[in-house]
Order: structure tokens, then sequence, then C-alpha cells
């Protein structure tokens, strides 16, 4: 591997782990105030669960941009790939890209080249945690709150 490689590697890397860690924190404070204002809230149970999720598909939506953003941006600068296929360079179609590849959905009609190809991969294992952690969440709050049968 040449000197260019290992930069460009390490590079890409540490960009991806920055992007990672930004979407990871987003999530967190956003469990934690959530958390925080659904046991403020003095509504029927069902309200603070409808809230809940709510507040979660905002919370995944802010990170779906955030790697839209990063997508855009490699696309649109020069040596860290590019996305091709049902693709016009818009943000709109990156966060499109952005919200099938965080669910894991990849529909294929639009695909990564060169070291953007590493992002798509850390965005679906990111989600697919991220996801999970919701769902948890969710489960917690739904036994705080939920009356027992």
């Amino acid at each position: 591997m040449t000197a260019q490689a290992h930069v460009g590697l390490l590079s890409v890397t540490l960009i991806n782990a920055l992007i990672v860690a930004a979407v990871v924190l987003v999530h967190h404070e956003s469990l934690i105030r959530l958390s925080s204002l659904l046991a403020k809230m003095r509504q029927h149970h069902h309200f603070r669960m409808i809230a809940a999720v709510f507040g979660i598909l905002i919370a995944h939506t802010v990170q779906v941009w955030i790697f839209a953003g990063a997508y855009y941006a490699f696309h649109h600068a020069e040596g860290w790939g590019e996305l091709i296929g049902n693709f016009n360079g818009s943000l709109l179609d990156c966060v499109y890209f952005s919200f099938t590849t965080f669910t894991t959905l990849g529909y294929g009609d639009i695909e990564a080249l060169g070291d953007l190809r590493h992002l798509t991969g850390i965005e679906g294992l990111t989600g697919l945690v991220l996801i999970t952690w919701s769902a948890s969440f969710l489960f917690v709050e739904m036994q705080r709150y939920w009356p027992s049968r």
C-alpha cells in the first residue's frame, strides 16, 4: 500500500468516525431529553408514547440528514468518490440515499463508488444500532407508562 493510500485511508476513517460520533451524540442527547420530557408529561400514557415515537422519528431524521450532508459534500468534492445511478447530485437525492442506507433498506437505485462506499457501510451499521437503541428505549418507556393488564 502506498503512502498516499495510507493517508487516504486514514482520512476516510477519521472523517467517518467523526460523522458517526456526531450522529451517536445526537441520538444520545435526543433520548435523554425525550426521557426527561416524558417524565414531566401529565397526559394520558397513550399520548406519551405517541410523543416518544415522534421524538425518535425526528431524531433519526436529523441523523439521516447529517449523513446526507456528508454524501453531498463528498460527492461534490474531488477524490472522495461519487454517487451514481438514479441520482442527479441534489441534496434531496442524498437524503433519499441516506434514508435507504440508514434503515438498511437499500433499494440499489443509487450506488456509491470510491471512498464513499466506506461511509455507506458505516451508516448502515450505525442506523441498525441506533434503530435498535430506539426500539429498546420505546420498550422501556412502554413498560414504565403503559398500564399493566
